[in-house]
């Protein structure tokens, strides 16, 4: 008999559209094996609020969990009032967001569950916490101790991976350095293979217009990009680049590249929301384990109405089920 993996859903935000999506997955046929790390009265707040007919159950342990249709299992982190308002900046869900990520880690750490999925979270909702992170990456990076680690978007017909994401545009161009570039291309190559790619066509975005137009827009694509390019395809990948970043995501698009590293927050972002914002999922790559998330935020101006579309939130769950690290079968 083959063995079911298990994907740990982080509820994000309380005061956000997180438990909403959530329950909205929930209720979806053919949902992934799954359990959420959050709250028990935030879960059953949000299945009350869209008149749903869930289960809430609670478990102590992942092995507690049933796993069944029309349940939702949930490892209880908080124990938050009913009454938390919706859509504000409060410290009671900064803090909450961190310690269901933080618990999701150490059971993904353990091998109890196999990938991770993440509803968003509010950044200064998290740092009126004291919890001073740009983002849900940075978080996962120190939580694991990896240093090597890089953000990557997927959307129906464009992948992208970023050399740097939340940080000043200057920052970004100073970030731009050999072994930085010659790490994000090897990340891309490696996570395609384990999406099933066997020869990822890796396609490098340059920084400059032009890709800097051989020098005469800025040096770094001709004296930083081009030569971690090459380094790449010493090693066997299937890199090419530096690339006018005007056109190349076109290109993949086209189906001529399988991924895009590119080279800063924007670069990617924009391309990735305007073909599919609702669908787009976000995915931390170079982690002992897989994390996926919605490509959007918290949504407070939404939260506590109903209208939060889950479309992102199914597909970063589906994607965690396909990346999730194999489990020896048991009987």
């Amino acid at each position: 008999m083959s063995a079911e993996r298990v994907i740990a859903i982080t509820m994000g935000d309380p005061t956000g559209i997180g438990p909403e999506i959530i329950a909205k997955v929930f209720a979806d046929e053919g949902a992934p094996r799954s359990l959420v790390v959050g709250d028990v009265a935030m879960m059953r707040r949000a299945v009350g609020l869209l008149g749903l007919s869930l289960e809430i159950n609670p478990v102590e342990e992942v092995g507690d969990a049933r796993f069944e249709p029309g349940v939702i299992d949930v490892l209880p982190v908080t124990d938050l009032p009913e009454d938390l308002p919706f859509g504000v900046v409060d410290a009671r869900g900064g803090e909450g967001a961190f310690r269901y990520l933080e618990r999701a880690v150490e059971l993904a750490l353990a091998d109890e569950v196999h990938a991770v999925a993440t509803a968003p979270l509010n950044k200064e909702a998290m740092h009126l916490a004291g919890f001073k992170y740009p983002g849900h990456t940075e978080i996962l990076a120190e939580l694991t101790g990896v240093r090597d680690y890089a953000m990557m978007l997927v959307a129906d017909r464009l992948r992208v991976v970023h050399v740097s994401t939340h940080v000043a545009l200057s920052e970004a161009i100073r970030r731009v350095q050999p072994e930085r570039e010659l790490t994000v291309i090897r990340l891309a190559d490696r996570s395609l293979r384990q999406l099933g790619i066997d020869n990822p066509r890796v396609a490098v975005a340059g920084l400059n217009p032009h890709a800097g137009e051989a020098g005469l827009f800025g040096t770094e694509d001709r004296d930083v990009i081009a030569p971690a390019v090459e380094a790449a395809r010493a090693e066997g990948i299937d890199a090419s680049g530096p690339w006018p970043p005007d056109t190349v995501f076109m290109q993949a698009r086209q189906g001529r590249f399988d991924i895009v590293v590119v080279q800063y927050h924007d670069q990617g972002h924009i391309p990735i929301k305007l073909m599919g914002f609702d669908d787009g999922v976000n995915v931390t790559v170079g982690l002992p384990f897989f994390r996926t998330s919605v490509d959007h935020g918290t949504a407070f101006d939404i939260a506590g109405t109903g209208k939060a579309d889950h479309a992102s939130m199914r597909a970063a769950l589906d994607l965690a089920s396909t990346l999730a690290r194999p489990v020896e079968a048991t009987t």
